[in-house]
């Protein structure tokens, strides 16, 4: 069956199609009778405006292309709000991921441009963050906006400051007394990781701490990636009394680990994680975070993207959101001289 369109509507309404247009539009000089009448018709015939022809006419497609590396919690939060205020603001969105076995990030990115996207979201960090032939590849051909930095096309950013997630994290733990704080980090390569250990580092001297490199261990981000680190680190600083986890992921390999070890949590060892993905806090004991606001990243990336597009002559902007400290059971005030 085909599509109702506009012209069937001023055929059953008995207006022009100009009008028509108009009225479904929002606008139009007509009488309340009239614009009930079309709205009304339209919703019996099941209209659907044809985004396409519009986009024809505008010279605009209405899609914003956003590149991601894989779907884990914090991109599907970040996603979300992309999505949604595109929504909001009548856009749509076109995903394209960056395969991760091959690191091939060319075949998604011209994707999007031959289907002729407006703007660009870019999260995918793992893959961008040092690539210096993506800015070559667009050619200054899009508006675009990122979550972290990437060489030459950083104009545009919106995120948190993660050194200071280092920063909330070990000044919690240093409130609670303890004093051998260890640090199971992401992969050293990222800028992510140097940002929260340098967070960790600069809540240390602030209390008149000495930074220990051996009380850091190198993760991946996965579960038994944080298992394994945890397991290093305890064998060879086996007096840590608390763990900072670069992200939740790895934290759930931690609580995994101390639990093996027959460690209390927080008893024991105190732990806080790192990103507050909704399973943090449902893990046993649940886990203390740092709350970065992934989604408010999203709705905020896509706002920006859409002022960009209108205004391609704005300055350059950074805006960064704040994050909190979510505390729970994971973590508790140094006890072991007390056992």
């Amino acid at each position: 069956m085909p599509r109702a369109s506009i012209k069937d509507i001023a055929a059953q309404t008995g207006v022009s199609f100009q009008t028509v247009s108009k009225v479904l539009k929002g606008g139009g000089n007509v009488s309340t009778q009239t614009r009930a009448s079309i709205l009304e018709t339209a919703q019996q015939l099941g209209y659907i405006p044809n985004t396409l022809a519009r986009s024809l006419v505008m010279q605009r497609s209405s899609t914003i292309g956003v590149i991601v590396d894989e779907a884990t919690e914090y991109v599907v939060q970040f996603l979300m709000g992309v999505e949604q205020e595109g929504r909001r603001r009548d856009q749509g969105i076109m995903i394209s991921y960056i395969d991760q076995q091959t690191n091939d990030y060319e075949s998604p990115l011209r994707l999007l441009m031959e289907r002729r996207i407006d703007g660009l979201v870019l999260a995918a960090p793992q893959q961008l963050e040092h690539n210096t032939q993506v800015s070559n590849l667009l050619h200054d051909q899009l508006p675009i906006v990122s979550i972290h930095a990437v060489p030459n096309l950083d104009k545009f950013l919106v995120g948190s400051q993660q050194i200071q997630a280092g920063w909330l994290a070990t000044e919690h733990l240093l409130q609670l007394g303890h004093r051998r704080i260890g640090v199971i980090a992401g992969p050293m390569s990222r800028f992510v990781t140097q940002e929260r250990l340098l967070g960790y580092q600069q809540a240390l001297a602030a209390a008149d701490i000495s930074y220990i490199p051996e009380l850091v261990e190198e993760g991946d981000w996965k579960v038994m990636g944080g298992y394994a680190a945890t397991l290093r680190l305890l064998e060879r600083t086996p007096d840590i009394t608390a763990i900072f986890a670069h992200n939740d992921i790895m934290a759930i390999g931690v609580l995994r680990a101390l639990q093996e070890k027959g460690l209390r949590i927080p008893e024991d060892c105190a732990v806080v994680g790192c990103d507050d993905i909704p399973m943090a806090a449902h893990t046993f004991p649940s886990l203390t975070t740092i709350h970065l606001p992934f989604y408010g990243w999203g709705k905020r990336a896509m706002s920006l993207l859409l002022e960009v597009i209108d205004n391609q002559q704005r300055e350059a902007e950074q805006i960064l959101l704040p994050m909190r400290l979510i505390q729970r059971a994971s973590s508790g005030r140094h006890q072991k001289s007390q056992k």
